[in-house]
């Protein structure tokens, strides 16, 4: 009797159903080993992140924080800095060890020429190694800095950070998927035109370190700064309270403004003489205030995403045009 395709297999198991297949099931086969790591980050990074904040808040509440003011941290800021630290490094590691590998070690190793001599183009196939990445970059980046938003918000005036440095702006709300979105993409093209896996990882490391310095400068011009003047005898205005501050003056009765250093003299008695001399009677101060982060940070995310953007239709457009 002859058997059928239907017919259990000789090993009397029945083949257990599966839930991607064809080059679904492929991509994911091929880079198991990247996702996995990102599934274990983004599982294992909100557990520590939620250990540290229990830590801090034990510590701080011992400590009589909030009533009681601190003038130094009174908690070990160990776990604060390496989260800090792995944060931060986060988009460079997902840029050279997946974005720059993820084509380039297919055109090495010829897996691309095989792959895209089959029924597949190669449209199609880049298509799907690039949906799975960005997926997965997109979902551990969002998770992590959700989990670090809700530890910095409110012990935000004890972080050795403030709002507008690397360490917080880069870490929390949109802008950590984002950027790391943004230079996996980055490393995906240099990979790509580069077609060998070392090269390609270390000009994709010295591109993101430079892509880290430039959004540096970039950051605190992505919202209008603000002006406020105030008595030159009186205290900082509430509102400067958490402000970062662009640039300051001081400044006559007729609005003319000078350097704030112009009547800084070695006694009492010279710089009073200067301040009457030009007639200064306010301190002008150009600021951006903490309730602009969040505009800051959504504007900083639709640049990387639109880079992200242009950066990915290149390469599809590359791999349509030219053998792989």
């Amino acid at each position: 009797m002859s058997a059928t395709l239907t017919d259990t297999p000789r090993t009397g198991r029945t083949p257990r159903p599966r839930l991607l297949r064809g080059l679904n099931w492929l991509v994911v086969r091929q880079h198991r080993a990247a996702l996995l790591s990102l599934l274990a980050v983004t599982v294992l990074g909100p557990i520590w992140i939620a250990y540290q904040r229990g830590r801090m808040s034990q510590a701080l509440e011992a400590a009589g924080w909030p009533d009681k003011q601190l003038s130094q941290p009174t908690f070990d800021s160990t776990g604060l800095s390496l989260t800090v630290t792995a944060l931060s490094a986060l988009p460079v590691i997902l840029a050279v060890f997946l974005g720059a590998t993820l084509i380039s070690g297919d055109q090495e190793h010829g897996t691309a020429q095989l792959i895209t001599t089959q029924s597949v183009s190669r449209r199609r196939w880049v298509t799907v190694k690039l949906a799975w990445c960005y997926g997965a970059v997109i979902v551990s980046g969002a998770v992590v800095s959700a989990f670090f938003t809700w530890w910095w918000k409110p012990y935000r005036s004890v972080f050795p950070s403030l709002w507008p440095d690397g360490p917080v702006f880069n870490n929390t709300g949109p802008v950590l998927p984002t950027l790391g979105l943004f230079l996996t993409a980055a490393g995906i093209t240099i990979g790509m035109l580069l077609r060998r896996v070392l090269v390609s990882m270390a000009v994709t490391f010295v591109f993101a370190a430079f892509v880290e310095i430039v959004w540096g400068e970039l950051r605190v011009h992505l919202a209008p700064s603000r002006m406020v003047t105030y008595p030159l005898a009186t205290d900082l205005p509430a509102r400067l309270s958490e402000s970062h501050e662009v640039d300051r003056w001081i400044g006559s009765a007729d609005g003319h403004l000078y350097g704030w250093g112009l009547c800084a003299k070695t006694t009492e008695a010279a710089s009073d003489a200067c301040v009457k001399e030009h007639g200064i009677v306010n301190n002008v101060v150009e600021y951006l205030g903490y309730d602009q982060m969040p505009a800051m940070q959504w504007t900083g995310a639709g640049i990387l995403l639109a880079a992200t953007a242009v950066l990915t239709a290149f390469t599809l457009w590359r791999v349509s045009r030219s053998p792989l």
